[in-house]
């Protein structure tokens, strides 16, 4: 319903407009028509006026009735939409409303039966209609509410619509919020015979609104049947002085994985993140070649105890291939080989999906089969599914062998079982010049961070403060160095945590990943960003508000995306993502 002072405003067509045009446009009906819950819908309007009254309530009308030829015209579909009324268009342009007609050359029909000339006329590119026609074609009463007769009433009965439809409701906690408030929504929309709510489809909803005046929120919902409900709006009204802005808005109330806006970002100080000692273990890297074209070793190296395996590549082979990884015992004992953890993408072709896709699967496991090998034994500890040409795989593995293995990494075509002997039959690939394979020892890097003065920001993988790591490439035994640091794990212990807020800022361009947050007693693993990509170091993606002192932070730079990144730290005046301070609304159905 209109609230008293909330204007209608709407867009005048162009004059030069068609008559068919006009009948099929939608000027003069409001985007978001006013939600009438009374029984009766009453309109009190004076021609040539542009103001009027809906139950009661102020609104102005964008096409005011007119007097011609002795009728008082209205124009149809403003007047049909603020009585809730539906308009049908019909296949050669014509317009129905309740029981009347309009034809795109102007004529006007009742129950079938042909009106006057001038019942309905287009004016200005707006199709206008006798006032008593369209009572009679709603079964409407229109009665003169002043002396001169130019003061109108209509008062048209609700439409009844289709008593199958689903019912949209919502509410909200208030009807006038200063600008920032958080608006707290109770949606209740049902259906009449119970059918499920299978979708809904809000228009003008937001969490706050930071400038002041006049908004209107829809919501239409649609059942397990297919049919859809009327719209249902309300309006809110924004005044007086602001209560946050959208950064401090987001700091209190914006979800992990969420953006939000901080043209600052790039201001912030940056703060010493220091290495500590603590134990780590090598990574393993496979991305070179890439894009494979025939069946081969794409790399190899033997290894003993804990090991990070990390491979990535494209099937180039013209044919469905599969990745594998295969461990082959290389003592003259049996050797068993544990997986502890492991996350894949595969099979794709959305570069994008690959690392963020594998770190939240990574994040998520716990553990995985053992395999015990006798000597010379070989088997594959990773298998990707069938890649069909140009898709790919992104896997991520820790394994623990208890003695020494040989690990190789092959692309093979279908058919081709990944055993040692086909293993040493097929070429070793050559690098494309453009990516890195390689071992890289002491994969983990173990850093402490003490924080003071707020916001400030933490760099990771800009190559200087935060420097690449090296490796050797075991196949030609060339020194590499991996640029983004896939694969390393950054296991980060930030100090005075307590109170604040962390987000990652993008700053190479795309990302897409996940970081594990260890907070007391809360583990949680967060998917940053939780829809698309971050890629503007000024939109920060929200990771996390730290309850505890002391917050634990694992990262891994996601394959596919873009280093360096910025960890954001702020203020956030909330107590942790499960408590809050006082003042702070919480109610979010």
């Amino acid at each position: 319903m209109l609230l008293r002072g909330h204007a209608l405003r709407l867009k005048r067509p162009n004059p030069a407009s068609l008559v068919l045009s006009a009948l099929l446009s939608t000027a003069g009906v409001p985007a978001l028509a006013a939600t009438v819950t009374a029984g009766s819908v009453q309109l009190t309007f004076t021609v040539d006026a542009p103001d009027l009254n809906v139950n009661g309530d102020a609104a102005r009308w964008q096409a005011a009735p007119r007097l011609i030829g002795g009728r008082t015209l209205l124009p149809l579909r403003e007047t049909a939409a603020l009585l809730g009324r539906p308009v049908q268009v019909g296949s050669a342009g014509q317009l129905g409303v309740g029981r009347v007609v309009v034809t795109a050359d102007g004529n006007a029909s009742l129950a079938g039966v042909p009106q006057p000339a001038g019942t309905a006329l287009i004016i200005d590119g707006v199709a206008y209609l006798s006032a008593r026609t369209l009572a009679d074609a709603l079964d409407a009463n229109l009665s003169s509410a002043d002396d001169t007769g130019r003061t109108l009433t209509l008062t048209a009965l609700r439409d009844g619509g289709n008593p199958l439809a689903p019912q949209a409701r919502f509410s909200t906690d208030k009807l006038v919020y200063a600008p920032g408030e958080r608006v707290v929504y109770t949606e209740y929309a049902y259906d009449p015979d119970g059918a499920d709510i299978t979708s809904r489809k809000w228009a003008g909803r937001q969490d706050a609104f930071f400038q002041p005046g006049t908004y209107t929120v829809g919501l239409g919902v649609t059942n397990s049947r297919g049919l859809s409900s009327k719209p249902f709006n309300r309006t809110i009204t924004v005044q007086g002085a602001p209560l946050d802005s959208p950064l401090t808005y987001a700091l209190k109330y914006a979800a992990p994985g969420d953006r939000f806006p901080d043209l600052q970002v790039l201001n912030y100080p940056s703060v010493a993140a220091v290495p500590v000692a603590g134990p780590s273990f090598p990574l393993i890297f496979s991305d070179s070649p890439e894009v494979p074209t025939q069946s081969g070793v794409l790399y190899q190296d033997t290894v003993s105890g804990p090991v990070r395996l990390l491979g990535y590549h494209l099937n180039g082979l013209g044919k469905p291939a599969r990745l594998y990884v295969l461990a082959r015992n290389t003592e003259e004992r049996p050797v068993e080989v544990r997986t502890l953890r492991q996350g894949e993408t595969a099979p794709t072709r959305v570069e994008g999906l690959l690392g963020q896709v594998t770190l939240l699967d990574y994040f998520a496991s716990t553990g995985g089969p053992t395999l015990t090998l006798a000597p010379g034994q070989a088997a594959a500890v990773y298998a990707s599914p069938t890649l069909s040409p140009g898709s790919g795989a992104n896997m991520m593995q820790d394994l623990t062998a208890a003695g020494r293995v040989e690990l190789t990494f092959l692309m093979l075509e279908d058919g081709l079982p990944p055993s040692a002997q086909v293993s040493q039959q097929l070429p070793y690939l050559e690098p494309d010049g453009k990516h890195v394979r390689g071992t890289f020892p002491n994969a983990v890097r173990h850093l402490r961070v003490n924080l003071g003065t707020l916001p400030a920001r933490i760099v990771i993988g800009d190559g200087q403060l935060d420097p690449a790591i090296d490796g050797i490439d075991k196949l030609t035994n060339k020194p590499v160095r991996l640029s983004g640091n896939y694969g390393v794990l950054y296991d980060l212990e930030v100090n005075g945590a307590a109170g604040t807020a962390v987000a990652l800022s993008p700053r190479g361009g795309l990302y897409r990943g996940a970081m594990n947050v260890q907070d007391g007693p809360i583990s949680q693993t967060i998917k940053l960003p939780k829809t698309g990509n971050a890629i503007k170091p000024q939109e920060p993606v929200l990771l996390w508000r730290a309850g505890s002192d002391r917050l634990n932070i694992d990262f891994i730079p996601a394959s596919g995306s873009n280093l360096p990144i910025s960890l954001v730290f702020y203020r956030a005046g909330q107590t942790g993502m499960g408590g809050v301070m006082d003042g702070l609304k919480t109610y979010q159905p």
